[in-house]
């Protein structure tokens, strides 16, 4: 496996941000894991298998991926309340509530595949601000991979998809990201680097982002250090 390292600062120049929200903003993979091990038991799916394909995408779509001959929606909810029950060990990820901290409010929303009930709950429980709208999985007909949900995010926040940039963990929302034509930075924190390659940039985590606010609607200047092999 190659080694990564960070490279010399480049600057991306955006009108707003959109923050995938579990393993960007908060992890919660204790959370998804325990309560997918405990539906796909349930339901005689392999649990390993269910955890595997269940990180990124809406859970509606991984219930149909799993069990097609089961009510989506009705297994959906049982999924959802599991979740929702389970907050332990949740947190907010290095670097998150100072970058939020410097972005003006209406230049950030976030893009989640999760119900907006369940992002509610993870993003108070790990104690980051949660933005007045955001796009949770009953606001799109296609998740992720789909481009969908980072189209209705820059929508929201009233600009262009490619004056967007997307932060985002996992392989389904690097290519929804570049699908939807945002420039993409993915973090390495829980999926392999190899898995990213839908993202135009490569990072450990957002400690090292830096944020600047231009005069007028000029908009915001990031300042990262890519990893590169």
């Amino acid at each position: 496996m190659a080694s990564y390292l960070a490279s010399s600062p480049v600057q991306i120049r955006c009108k707003g941000i959109l923050f995938d929200m579990d393993g960007i903003l908060i992890s919660s993979l204790g959370s998804v894991e325990r309560s997918w091990t405990k539906w796909a038991q349930m339901r005689g799916v392999d649990p390993v298998y269910a955890c595997s394909i269940a990180h990124g995408c809406r859970s509606i779509d991984t219930v149909a991926r799993l069990r097609p001959d089961l009510d989506s929606e009705a297994e959906n909810r049982i999924i959802e309340d599991m979740e929702v029950e389970d907050t332990e060990g949740i947190t907010v990820l290095p670097g998150v509530l100072k970058l939020l901290a410097a972005l003006p409010s209406d230049r950030w929303t976030v893009v989640t595949s999760a119900t907006e009930r369940l992002a509610r709950v993870r993003m108070t429980a790990g104690r980051i601000p949660v933005p007045e709208r955001f796009v949770s999985a009953e606001l799109v007909t296609h998740g992720k991979p789909h481009p969908q949900p980072f189209l209705a995010g820059a929508a929201l926040l009233g600009f262009a998809p490619e004056e967007c940039v997307v932060f985002e963990d996992a392989a389904s929302g690097t290519k929804a990201g570049r699908a939807a034509g945002c420039t993409v930075v993915a973090t390495t924190f829980s999926h392999p680097i190899e898995t990213l390659d839908a993202a135009d940039y490569l990072i450990a985590d957002v400690t090292g982002v830096e944020v600047a606010t231009l005069p007028g609607d000029e908009g915001l200047v990031l300042r990262i250090s890519p990893l590169v092999s």
